[in-house]
């Protein structure tokens, strides 16, 4: 569980970090 738990945050904060940086680069594209 702890594992499960680990790894699904670890994607989340990843999913969060790109979506992030896409963002940034549209706006920067704007």
């Amino acid at each position: 569980m702890l594992a499960r738990n680990q790894i699904l945050t670890q994607s989340g904060t990843a999913m969060l970090a790109q979506a992030n940086s896409l963002s940034q680069n549209v706006l920067s594209l704007i």
